[in-house]
């Protein structure tokens, strides 16, 4: 709600020009506050304050019903600062300091904020005015033992969770996939229609060790997920890299609720034989050994790369052509001019010689790569003036770099040349990186119940404590931090999820698909006009965490014999094998 009155003009202060408007915020979290934190009354008092004791007229009402003061995404409170960003107002009035923000970095942001644009803080609960000195220190000494009180509670919240945990009580949160819960007794039993599709995603998984064929795979077979949407890798990589589905209870993993960290391993609470287990023990440790050497999907399920100190270009696309495993990325020799090259070498060759393939480096795998791409590029553009996969296999070959190949297998061959025929003059189709423009953009729908369940968590746990806090009715401490802690476990839960679930590409870009398309886009100027790169040339002159995000956005896998390519499997599922002449 807004208002706007003109009775007569506002008196100078803190010696600001600009005529004085007073923005008025008001928030009400629940229906449980007492009458005199109601928005009626905070409405009509702030009003006479603003007129009488700040002497200003004219104000306008910004009001939140319904939102927590955790943070400050709510709608009338982002317009407010949007408006005094453009100089509308000189003051801004509220009934207490926590109707702002209960978060002090949030609150001490939007202070500073408003200092920068000249803007005055009024309390008129706390009798803050923050034109004045005094107003201003005891402000920010408030707000320091609040956010202590908030501190300890929380310390003692954590404690009760973590000894009830030690005590193989659940401590709340969305049941994982698989399971049903029996509140009354406080047990978990398998729900066989789930454990079903865990027990394929298993097997598919140990087979072949990759979550993309392995959520592929679910996909292809009909499974669904509980909500009802298709399988992606996050949402294998929860399944299979939770301890939950061989028994086991774990607590305490991480710290808080918002950023995820890992508290030191030997702080985790482990409960064995919680439950009955979906997989063996063998099999979980198994499907974690392999995790742990798929390096980017260790607690990174969205396959983000882990810093290095050198950054290998093809770590975790290239692949023994042998044996089948994924090779192992060391540092090479560093050349005059500084430029160090990878090696790749298969990890059986290394260990055991049980593996004769050769070693490779970046200077042959990345002159192949990137010219082979620069060629499918180069024959997209002209795709109007080929007329056959003979004629697109020859562009595809053109260069010394590919002087020892015969041919193209005729399958992957025929599938690029139609997947040109059918999108090669549509602007909208860029390679390797977007499938064809979808003419309805599709909602997750696990996504947008995680996000219900969120605000629905959020509320509660404010409604708990206003209640606890504000109202009549008595509730004892005791009561107060075990509910509290089992609405708040149940939101971190909540939160963990949708920190791992993975976007719809239609809807806005997350920053890690926004990284990938601008890598995507620099090398593209790179490329556009040549006829041939260096790869050399182009690794030294382009950021290598740049040249290795835009090769993960187009590559799937590399495979490799005696130092030469022998396929390579895009991530838009193209799958091109090179028969070499000798």
């Amino acid at each position: 709600m807004s208002r706007t009155t003109n009775k007569r003009p506002g008196k100078a202060k803190s010696g600001l020009s600009r005529k004085q408007k007073v923005a008025i915020y008001i928030r009400v979290s629940t229906l449980y506050q007492v009458d005199r934190d109601s928005l009626p009354m905070q409405r009509k008092d702030l009003i006479a304050y603003a007129s009488l004791i700040l002497g200003i007229e004219e104000y306008e009402i910004f009001e939140d019903a319904g939102y927590s003061g955790k943070n400050t995404d709510r709608p009338a409170f982002q317009e407010m600062m949007q408006r005094i960003r453009k100089g509308e107002f000189t003051h801004v009035l509220v009934w207490k300091i926590d109707r702002i923000s209960r978060n002090l970095l949030d609150f001490a942001e939007m202070y500073e904020e408003l200092q920068s644009l000249r803007v005055t803080f009024v309390s008129k609960n706390e009798q803050f005015d923050t034109s004045t000195a005094i107003g201003e220190a005891m402000l920010k000494i408030v707000l320091v033992f609040a956010e202590l009180e908030r501190n300890m509670t929380s310390e003692r919240v954590t404690a009760t969770m973590i000894s009830r945990a030690n005590n193989g009580q659940w401590n709340g949160g969305r049941i994982p996939f698989g399971y049903s819960y029996d509140s009354g007794t406080s047990t978990f039993s398998i729900r066989e229609d789930e454990a079903v599709v865990c027990r394929r995603l298993k097997d598919l998984y140990l087979d072949n060790k990759s979550l993309v064929y392995t959520a592929r795979a679910l996909n292809a077979d009909g499974y669904k997920t509980r909500a009802g949407a298709d399988w992606t890798p996050t949402a294998v990589w929860i399944i299979a890299s939770s301890p939950f589905y061989a028994g086991i209870y774990r607590y305490n993993r991480y710290k808080g609720t918002e950023n995820r960290t890992l508290n030191p391993e030997e702080e985790w609470v482990m409960i064995p034989d919680h439950h009955p287990a979906i997989f063996t023990l063998e099999e979980h440790e198994a499907i974690k050994s392999s995790l742990k050497t798929n390096a980017r999907y260790v607690d990174n399920p969205v396959g983000k790369p882990h810093a290095t100190a050198n950054i290998h270009i093809f770590q975790g696309i290239a692949y023994c052509g042998k044996c089948g495993n994924k090779m192992v990325s060391t540092p090479g020799k560093k050349h005059a001019d500084g430029y160090r090259p990878s090696n790749y070498s298969c990890p059986l060759h290394r260990r055991s010689k049980k593996c004769d393939n050769a070693t490779v480096n970046d200077m042959i795998v990345g002159e192949f790569a990137i010219n082979y791409i620069l060629n499918m590029l180069n024959a997209k553009k002209t795709f109007s003036n080929i007329d056959t996969p003979e004629e697109l296999q020859r562009h595809l070959l053109t260069g010394s770099t590919f002087s020892d190949i015969s041919s193209i297998e005729e399958d992957g061959l025929n599938d690029f040349f139609n997947l040109l025929s059918r999108y090669g003059s549509d602007n909208s189709y860029v390679f390797a990186i977007k499938t064809p423009r979808r003419k309805k953009a599709s909602v997750n729908p696990e996504l947008a119940a995680l996000r219900k369940e969120k605000e629905k968590q959020e509320r509660a746990l404010q409604r708990l404590q206003d209640l606890y806090l504000y109202s009549d009715k008595s509730m004892s401490e005791k009561d107060f931090i075990l509910r509290k802690s089992e609405i708040s476990d149940r939101l971190k839960n909540v939160n963990a999820q949708l920190g791992l679930i993975t976007q719809n590409p239609d809807s806005l870009l997350s920053d890690e698909e926004f990284i990938k398309q601008a890598s995507h886009l620099l090398i593209q100027k790179e490329l556009k006009g040549r006829k041939y790169i260096y790869y050399k040339n182009l690794a030294t002159s382009v950021d290598p965490e740049i040249l290795r995000t835009y090769m993960e956005t187009i590559l799937d896998s590399m495979y490799i014999i005696d130092g030469r390519i022998s396929s390579i499997v895009f991530k838009n599922g193209l799958t091109h094998k090179f028969i070499y002449k000798n």
